[in-house]
């Protein structure tokens, strides 16, 4: 294996000490099991409440790091500055049209948060409603969750989480005054608003699990807030949303196969929620309300890529429904919008997503797209009873594109490209599509960028990147961050692997439980095939994943070290067997739909543990890699990467370098702020380029 990264002396030294658990007769020895500290709870909310043992080695890990990474400085700045030139600082969003206002966001320039503004419907005298870059004034980490007005557009509603740990609290301003009201409500979930008075929320409990559903009326104490639902079983979450149509509040329970629905109508608010269809194993299901129907999409029936099926408002039950836009296998519908003469959906179909619309004459229309890889977001009016239609367009060579589409006329009118303002011609870069063939012939999509002058001769390295889990389909989008890499010679690539939903609803079927490994092999076989095609060779790829991404790359480096040159795992899934056993963890009960549960299932277990990252670390060789975490992360808590590493020292038997950054002040997503954010991106890409000796 060649070394370019080389280890440096000096690298730390991790503490043993003895943990052994037993499950279905097997014996789990966890010599780190430590680095889980007993009050991670209160850590997450405080991360100076960390035990300093643990402190200090998290501590030690970043100064090895710092130490290991500090001749990439001035690249770390440059990259810094490449990525914030194609930034335009003082930007807008496109104004959406909401009852008498035009509702938009802002930056200015050296501004790190948007700043939430209106203005009259047609124009006029701008309104700032929420200025974020003053709400985080002093704050480390601040991050906006819920922002919206009430239905007469007098209050605002918002939410923030000032540690990373994603607990968020809600209060309210008063857009007359810009004056918030002395009320705070802690540790919101989602919100919404029922009317002019009375706002509907869900409430995260002691597991980080949003469990209960409150109703909240203007001007009382949040003490006094009705418990209007309680979820008993932990495997699920609930939410709140409302109707499109203004009609109903939608109370949610769910997990990652399964949802369970009720209704509230908004002009009796007090009344009991009304149930939609009684949960089921694996029926998963969500609304919209048009007229005297709901149409729901689902995949109820055996309709594996989902359909959408209309019933009664009066009749809601499954036994009422009734095919709407019936299932095609390997067509992926996606989502479903519903106005008051229009149903708008997205569906995808090998990997590549459309857009569909119907009228009251029954007629399905398409959008139509022309390049040979792209992605679209779609951004349905707040409005009902509209014909305008709103979505983003974008291709790993186009900037994003904002269009609105008239449903009557199909007129497309363009309102924004995203501005580069260091410049971008589309034309000096490259996008590809391949598929490749996987271990078992399944063909996997692989999106590939390139800059036109970079010879495809098995010379240019390459940064291959990958998730693969909850069906998440990876959009082949544009990143100006990349361009980094790409101006630099790098090929870059997303394997677009069986877990995410490119394919349909099968290809993430095909990578649950014990197929979970089809992912590795899909990824694997995506580093093969652009070597076989000379767009880059074996030992200069690097490849990246985060949370169960983090997975992807863990298992994959386990199976074909040899492959690679380096890897970038970002808060890394990667304790898998440990964490899918422990109950009482915020996300573990409603993973077990996706691993399957090892706590009763002895095929489950041996199934995880035949790929878990840490549990099948071994003597071999490995390239360089850099591992990160956070101490607030509630989703993948900071002792999975940091674990994961401390085995991987022990176990090392090469000298390429192994690196382990905890962010001490923050979550799952890192830094908050657009371009504090750049720093993250800037250290990942010059690690990359170091790996393959181009640093």
């Amino acid at each position: 294996m060649t070394i370019r990264f080389p280890a440096l002396k000096g690298a730390p030294v991790t503490n043993k000490k003895q943990h052994e658990t037993n499950f279905h007769g097997v014996s789990l020895k966890d010599d780190y099991f430590w680095l889980r500290a007993e009050n991670w709870q209160e850590a997450m909310r405080e991360p100076d409440k960390l035990p300093e043992d643990i402190k200090s080695y998290l501590n030690a890990e970043n100064d090895y790091y710092e130490t290991a990474m500090a001749d990439t400085k001035g690249l770390q700045e440059t990259l810094i500055a490449e990525m914030r030139g194609r930034i335009k600082e003082d930007d807008n969003s496109v104004p959406v049209k909401d009852g008498p206002f035009a509702y938009s966001w802002k930056y200015i320039e050296g501004g790190e948060h948007p700043i939430r503004i209106r203005t009259p419907r047609d124009g006029g005298e701008e309104q700032v409603l929420l200025d974020v870059n003053k709400e985080a004034e002093g704050k480390e980490y601040f991050e906006i969750g819920f922002v919206d007005e009430d239905p007469s557009h007098s209050i605002l509603a918002w939410s923030r989480d000032t540690s990373g740990a994603e607990y968020y609290s809600l209060t309210f301003r008063d857009l007359d005054t810009g004056i918030d009201r002395d009320v705070e409500i802690k540790d919101v979930g989602s919100a919404t608003w029922a009317n002019e008075t009375t706002l509907f929320y869900s409430r995260v409990d002691e597991n980080h699990r949003p469990s209960k559903i409150y109703r909240h009326t203007l001007g009382s104490s949040p003490d006094e807030d009705v418990l209007v639902y309680e979820e008993q079983d932990p495997r699920f979450y609930c939410g709140v949303g409302k109707t499109r149509s203004d009609a109903y509040v939608i109370l949610s329970a769910g997990m990652n196969d399964q949802d369970e629905l009720r209704i509230i109508p908004t002009d009796n608010i007090e009344a009991d929620p009304v149930i939609i269809q009684e949960r089921q194993d694996e029926l998963e299901y969500s609304l919209e309300h048009q007229g005297n129907r709901f149409l729901i999409h689902t995949n109820a029936g055996g309709a594996v890529d989902f359909k959408v099926v209309e019933t009664p408002v009066d009749k809601p039950a499954m036994e009422n429904w009734k095919d709407f836009i019936p299932s095609k296998e390997g067509r992926m519908i996606i989502s479903c919008s519903a106005y008051k003469d229009w149903v708008i959906w997205m569906e995808r179909e090998n990997a590549l997503p459309r857009i569909c619309f119907m009228g009251k004459d029954g007629k399905v229309n398409k959008i139509s797209m022309k390049e040979e890889a792209y992605a679209l977001g779609v951004s349905p009016s707040p409005e009902f009873d509209t014909n305008l239609f709103r979505f983003n367009y974008s291709s790993p060579t186009t900037p994003s594109q904002v269009f609105d589409y008239d449903l009557e006329t199909g007129e497309r009118t363009f309102l924004k490209e995203a501005e580069i303002p260091s410049g971008h011609n589309s034309e000096n870069y490259i996008a590809r599509r391949i598929h490749v063939k996987s271990h078992d012939g399944a063909q996997v999509p692989v999106t590939i960028l390139h800059h036109k002058d970079t010879a495809i001769d098995g010379s240019a390295p390459c940064l291959l990147y990958g998730y693969g889990s909850y069906g998440m389909s990876m959009p082949a989008g544009f990143s100006a961050n990349r361009l980094s890499l790409v101006d630099r010679g790098f090929i870059y690539a997303v394997a677009h692997v069986r877990g995410g939903e490119e394919k349909g609803r099968q290809w993430y079927e095909d990578a649950k439980f014990g197929k979970k490994v089809n992912s590795f092999h899909d990824f694997i076989a995506a580093g093969e095939e652009l070597i076989k095609l000379d767009f880059t060779s074996k030992g200069n790829i690097v490849i990246m994943g985060g949370s169960a991404g983090g997975l992807l790359v863990g298992a994959t480096v386990n199976m074909a070290p040899d492959l690679f040159a380096g890897v970038i795992a970002d808060v890394p899934f990667v304790d898998v067997l440990n964490t899918i056993l422990d109950d009482s963890l915020p996300l573990t009960p409603g993973e077990w739909s996706q691993w399957g549960n090892p706590i009763e299932s002895k095929q489950a277990f041996d199934d995880i543990a035949s790929y878990s990252p840490y549990d099948k670390v071994e003597k071999k060789d490995s390239p360089a890699m850099l591992v990160t975490g956070g101490v607030s992360d509630p989703r993948v808590t900071y002792w999975e990467p940091a674990k994961w590493v401390a085995k991987l020292r022990e176990y090392k038997t090469d000298d390429n370098i192994l690196l382990l950054r905890t962010n001490m002040s923050s979550g799952h997503f890192g830094k908050s702020g657009r371009f504090a954010a750049l720093e993250d991106a800037a250290r990942s890409y010059a690690f990359a380029l170091k790996a393959v000796g181009k640093a």
